[in-house]
C-alpha cells in the first residue's frame, strides 16, 4: 500500500490538450537560474571536459560533472533553484536533472519537460520497511533537449534506446545506490514501451509504471506550478530536513 496522506491527493492530474506539445525555451527561470555564477562555472568546466563538439557532447560532460559534484539524496523540494543544489552538493534525481537542463539553456540549447505521474510502487525497493510512507504517485519532470533541430529525450543522450538496451542487464531496478539520473549512461530508461516493441530489453520497459502522461511543458517551473509537487507543502517542510540528507 502506498501513502496518500503526504501528497496533494485533492489534485486531479489529467492531461490537457494545450500541454501535448511545447516549444521549450532557453530562458532562465526560478528553478533553472543558469545566469548564476555557479552554473556558469559548471558550464565552462563541462566545455573543457567535453569529448567532442556540439550540444550533446557538452551535456554528456555536464552529466559526468554533476554526478561527481552533487551526491544523490532524497531531497523532496523539486522547486529548489539549481544554484542552491550546486551549493549544497547534494540533490534528488529531479534536482540533478534540473542542473543538466540549466547547463543546456545556458549554452543556447532549448529544453522542455514531460510530466509523468509514476506509480509510487516503483520506489518500493528503496524503502522496503517504510512502504506506507511512499507516495502513491510521484510527479516526474523528465527533460528533453532541442539538438540538431529535433527533440532528444534524456534517455537518449548517451545512445539510442535500442543501443542502450542491448548492452544493459538487468535494466533499471530502482534499487541500491543508482538513481534514474545515474543510470542514464548505462541503460535504457524507456517510458513508452519502445524497447519491448523492439524486442531488445523488456526489463528496460518502464511504461507500465506510468499512471498519467501529462504531456510537455515549456519548463519544470510551469509543470510544478500547475500540477504541484509530489508532496504537499506541509509534508515537504516536515520531511526535507531528514530525507534531504539521506543518501540512496
Amino acid at each position: 500500500m502506498t501513502g496518500r496522506l503526504l501528497t496533494p491527493w485533492w489534485r486531479d492530474r489529467t492531461p490537457e490538450q494545450r500541454h501535448r506539445e511545447a516549444g521549450g525555451s532557453t530562458l532562465a527561470t526560478r528553478i533553472l537560474d543558469w545566469q548564476h555564477p555557479r552554473v556558469r562555472a559548471l558550464v565552462n568546466t563541462a566545455r573543457s571536459a567535453a569529448d567532442g563538439e556540439g550540444a550533446a557532447a557538452l551535456l554528456r560532460a555536464a552529466h559526468r560533472l554533476i554526478a561527481d559534484l552533487v551526491r544523490p539524496a532524497y531531497s523532496v523540494d523539486d522547486a529548489r533553484p539549481v544554484s542552491s543544489v550546486l551549493a549544497r552538493g547534494r540533490g534528488s534525481c529531479s534536482q540533478r536533472l534540473a542542473i543538466l537542463e540549466a547547463v543546456a539553456r545556458s549554452s543556447g540549447t532549448a529544453t522542455r519537460v514531460r510530466g509523468l505521474v509514476v506509480d509510487g510502487r516503483f520506489w518500493y525497493p528503496r524503502f522496503p520497511r517504510l512502504r506506507i510512507l511512499v507516495p502513491d504517485a510521484v510527479l516526474l519532470a523528465w527533460p528533453q533537449f532541442r539538438i540538431d533541430e529535433r527533440w532528444v529525450d534524456s534517455s537518449e543522450l548517451f545512445g539510442t534506446l535500442a543501443v542502450l538496451a542491448a548492452r544493459s542487464a538487468p535494466g533499471f531496478t530502482n534499487d541500491g545506490g543508482e538513481t534514474l539520473f545515474d543510470a542514464l549512461p548505462r541503460t535504457a530508461l524507456d517510458w513508452d514501451g519502445r524497447t519491448s516493441e523492439l524486442g531488445t530489453c523488456s526489463a528496460c520497459d518502464l511504461s507500465a509504471r506510468v499512471l498519467v502522461d501529462l504531456g510537455f511543458f515549456d519548463s519544470r517551473d510551469l509543470l510544478f506550478r500547475e500540477q504541484g509537487q509530489t508532496l504537499s507543502l506541509v509534508a515537504r517542510i516536515v520531511v526535507e530536513p531528514v530525507l534531504g540528507r539521506w543518501r540512496p
